[in-house]
């Protein structure tokens, strides 16, 4: 005995719930309800499987307000659908014209964006765990289509998901397509055998729009030379989606092994990067573009390989790249980082004076503190000399007292250890591959006679070293302010 088509398509839902765990017992699930063929089907199999496990089901619809009385009538048609399965019912009535006027956005952008945002407040308000959209095999072949034609990379090739995490969403919320594996014929079939009422949007024949063009023009043409088309893109977004989910795991894997968070941002070594197929190089840069907390969901694929080539270059330079919305990438010799908000790492110019009885004096404008402290020669302090960066030691009596501390000027030299002559600071700072973003935030060290006697953290001059005939030594140590010398 042939069983019905209702039959099939609740039995093809059920294992597309146990393969994807679309729902779990007492879940609550939103159902966008258009009043087509494909979203009446599904109200109807959902409200047969709620029986099942349990399930509260809200009916949701929109009235986008472009056809008049025509969507008036649909939004009856729907409530009342809603109100003979005893299913609970959202209307949603907007003036998507308006709100086009208003943002400029066009007809299928700001419908998706209000349609979406009505589903997601109904979801809210009923604390639903997930969406329920009506969206089948041959919705699957137009998406597939149309991202091929604006040149989309395998993200959009794998077109829809049958479920996936709804995007920028406060709770956990799902979106799930039970149909999108079942083609609408079957779908209009079903509900044509068993006396199902639908409606039909008479918008969907027009062609102006890109998708209706796909649907009415595209798809046809091409349909005569593969008259399985339709199933062909479909295995197509199969076979992309599952290694487009593998290659975002990879680039997961890397961005927490590579990545680090810095002050404003995110940065890691070019070197690493360089190392990397360019499928991942490139998955990384718009991993790190969308990543919070820049969101910027709309890099291109221009955007990103102009960041990769600047990054891949044989001869770096240190280079500022503005991406838009108060984001920047950088490069400071190996470190490439995408910071935003960098104004604020302006650093006022400070002078200290440094008295002979100074123990400690604060530069709050770059939140460090120097440490100052003096012992005789032979007390045990030369038998410790630490070689850390931070400190530096100097032969107390040969300091022209009072010193300064200071903020870097043009023009800076300083005499170095084993060379004749000076050399200027900028120079220093480029041979140590200083980064030009962390040079204002080193505290130049002076003494009475204006003379460079210490670079904080960087080097140390050729004067007031220490020697055989040293009897008192100072020892100074620059740290961040609330660390212990």
């Amino acid at each position: 005995m042939k069983q019905s088509g209702m039959y099939q398509l609740i039995e093809h839902v059920r294992q597309v719930q146990r393969e994807h765990q679309l729902w779990v017992q007492g879940s609550c699930i939103i159902v966008a309800v258009s009043g087509g063929p494909d979203s009446v089907a599904l109200l109807h199999v959902l409200n047969h499987l709620a029986l099942e496990d349990n399930l509260k089901l809200v009916c949701a619809h929109v009235n986008h307000g472009f056809r008049g009385e025509e969507s008036d009538r649909e939004a009856v048609f729907v409530g009342e659908l809603a109100n003979q399965l005893d299913i609970s019912f959202e209307l949603g009535q907007f003036d998507v014209p308006a709100y086009m006027k208003r943002t400029g956005k066009g007809t299928q952008v700001a419908a998706r964006e209000v349609r979406y945002q009505f589903l997601y407040e109904v979801a809210m308000k009923h604390q639903a765990t997930s969406i329920a959209l009506a969206h089948h095999g041959d919705d699957q072949a137009e998406t597939v289509m149309l991202h091929l034609l604006r040149g989309s990379g395998p993200t959009g090739l794998a077109g829809m998901r049958i479920k996936r995490v709804a995007p920028q969403h406060e709770q956990r919320l799902e979106l799930i397509r039970p149909f999108l594996q079942i083609y609408k014929k079957d779908l209009v079939a079903t509900c044509e055998e068993e006396k199902i009422t639908f409606v039909t949007d008479s918008s969907n024949l027009i062609n102006k729009y890109a998708r209706n063009a796909i649907r009415l023009d595209v798809l046809p043409f091409l349909g005569q030379y593969n008259e399985r088309l339709a199933s062909a893109l479909n295995t197509t977004a199969e076979i992309v989606g599952t290694e487009d989910d593998y290659m975002a795991q990879q680039t997961e894997l890397l961005y927490k092994q590579l990545i680090s968070e810095i002050k404003h941002g995110l940065a890691f070594s070019a070197k690493s990067f360089q190392l990397l197929h360019v499928a991942l190089q490139r998955r990384l840069i718009k991993l790190i573009l969308n990543y919070s907390p820049f969101k910027m969901e709309e890099s291109d694929f221009i955007k990103i390989e102009d960041i990769r080539s600047r990054i891949l270059r044989e001869n770096p330079i240190n280079w500022r790249l503005d991406l838009g919305g108060r984001l920047r990438c950088v490069r400071e010799y190996d470190i490439i980082s995408f910071v935003q908000d960098v104004s604020d790492q302006h650093v006022a110019g400070y002078t200290y004076r440094i008295d002979q009885d100074e123990q400690e004096v604060s530069i709050p404008e770059i939140r460090k503190k120097l440490m100052i402290t003096q012992c005789m020669a032979g007390s045990g302090m030369d038998t410790i000399i630490s070689s850390a960066n931070n400190t530096a030691y100097f032969d107390a009596d040969e300091l022209e007292y009072p010193l300064t501390i200071r903020s870097r000027l043009p023009g800076d030299s300083m005499r170095l250890m084993g060379l004749n002559g000076s050399k200027k600071v900028k120079d220093i700072f480029i041979d140590d591959k200083i980064p030009p973003s962390l040079r204002p935030h080193i505290p130049i060290i002076s003494d009475a006679l204006g003379r460079i006697i210490w670079i904080a953290g960087i080097r140390r001059s050729a004067l007031a070293t220490l020697h055989q005939h040293t009897t008192s030594i100072v020892r100074m140590v620059l740290v961040s302010e609330g660390e212990m010398s």
